[in-house]
């Protein structure tokens, strides 16, 4: 379990456990971890039963990411949101997100059942 406020320092970076100003993982253009491996996921905590298909671990600024949600979104034809490093785009569209993504380049690895 990790540290996520100190009354010293206010909040911490879950990632590297620094303070937030002093944070190095979250600054564009710097590598997140896990940067080597695209995961795609599903989740449904916390949405009343709803799925949604989560894309984590791309590493790439803030902007560029928002640009690949919305490019994603069209692919899928769905709603979706990026925050937080993490893409996520409403329903079920693990296969076609993995398979365009791994024809971007990137390495992608479904994650979950």
């Amino acid at each position: 379990m990790s540290l996520v406020y100190s009354t010293e320092h206010g909040r911490m970076c879950p990632a590297c456990g620094k303070p937030v100003a002093a944070c190095g993982c979250r600054r564009p253009g710097a590598a997140r971890p896990g940067a080597g491996m695209v995961r795609v996921g599903r989740e449904t905590q916390g949405r009343k039963g709803k799925g949604v298909t989560v894309v984590t671990g791309l590493p790439l600024p803030d902007e560029a990411l928002q640009k690949l949600a919305g490019e994603l979104k069209r692919k899928c034809g769905s709603g979706g949101t990026c925050k937080d490093g993490v893409i996520e785009i409403q329903g079920e569209h693990r296969d076609a997100l993995v398979e365009y993504l791994t024809a971007q380049g990137y390495t992608v690895k479904r994650s979950g059942g």
